[in-house]
C-alpha cells in the first residue's frame, strides 16, 4: 500500500504569518507542505515564489512540495531548486519540453512531478508514466489559480486510470479536499492529499489531519 500523505497548502494560511502557518501544520502531524507558486498568467492569480519555499524551509523540518502553476515553470527549476523543493510538479498544459523539464528536476536531485487539470485528458500524461519521467502525478480536482473551490468529481476517473497503469506512482489531489471528499478520492487511487481551506480553518487542525490520514487509510482503492 503506498504511503498515505496529508499535505496541507499554504495558500490557505495567513500570508502575513507565514512562517508560523508552516509551523502550525508540521505540529499537526502533517507530512508535507504544499506550495502553490501562481505566475498570473498559467492562472488567474498570483501567489508564492521562491522566498516562500525559502521561508517554510527554514521554519520546518518536513519537505516542500511545490506545485509550478506557471506558463515557462522550465525557466524557474533551478530557482525552485536552490530555494529548497523537494518536489517539483509542472502542468502538462504549460509551454515547456515536458520530458526535459522533469529530468532537470531529477537532475537538481529533486522528484518530479506532472499535475494534470480537470479539462485535460488523461492520456496526456500516460507517455511520463510509460517512461516513468515522475515519481508523482497531481491531478487537480479543481480549476486551478485560487482555493477554496467546490471539488470536482471528475478528478477519481483520472486517478483510477492513473492508478491501474502504474500502480508505484505517488497521485496527489488537490482541490476542495475534506473529511468528505478524501472517502471518493481515496477510493479511486489517491495516496497524497493536498488541504487548504479544510485545514486551515479547523480550530483543532491535529485531529483533522490525523482524521483525514485515517479515512484515507480506510477508503485507499476500494474502488478498483
Amino acid at each position: 500500500m503506498p504511503d498515505i500523505q496529508i499535505m496541507p497548502s499554504i495558500l490557505a494560511a495567513d500570508f502575513g504569518q507565514l512562517a508560523e502557518g508552516c509551523r502550525r501544520a508540521e505540529a499537526a502531524g502533517a507530512d508535507q507542505i504544499h506550495v502553490d507558486v501562481m505566475d498570473g498568467v498559467f492562472v488567474p492569480n498570483i501567489s508564492f515564489g521562491p522566498e516562500a519555499v525559502k521561508a517554510s524551509v527554514a521554519a520546518v523540518s518536513i519537505p516542500q512540495n511545490v506545485h509550478l502553476m506557471i506558463t515557462k515553470p522550465q525557466n524557474y527549476i533551478q530557482a525552485f531548486s536552490e530555494a529548497g523543493s523537494d518536489t517539483i510538479q509542472i502542468h502538462v498544459e504549460s509551454r515547456c519540453d515536458v520530458q526535459e523539464t522533469l529530468a532537470v528536476i531529477r537532475a537538481l536531485g529533486k522528484r518530479p512531478a506532472i499535475t494534470i487539470n480537470p479539462e485535460t485528458p488523461v492520456e496526456s500524461i500516460f507517455e511520463c508514466l510509460e517512461n516513468r519521467w515522475v515519481d508523482e502525478v497531481l491531478v487537480m480536482s479543481v480549476h486551478p489559480g485560487f482555493g477554496g473551490q467546490k471539488y470536482l468529481a471528475v478528478a477519481e476517473e483520472k486517478i483510477a486510470a492513473i492508478r491501474r497503469m502504474a500502480d508505484w506512482v505517488d497521485i496527489a489531489i488537490d482541490g476542495g479536499i475534506d473529511d468528505v471528499t478524501v472517502v471518493p478520492a481515496a477510493a479511486a487511487g489517491a495516496n497524497l492529499f493536498v488541504a487548504g481551506s479544510f485545514l486551515f480553518k479547523q480550530d483543532d487542525m491535529k485531529s483533522a489531519v490525523s482524521n483525514l490520514r485515517a479515512t484515507a487509510q480506510e477508503h485507499f482503492c476500494k474502488a478498483l
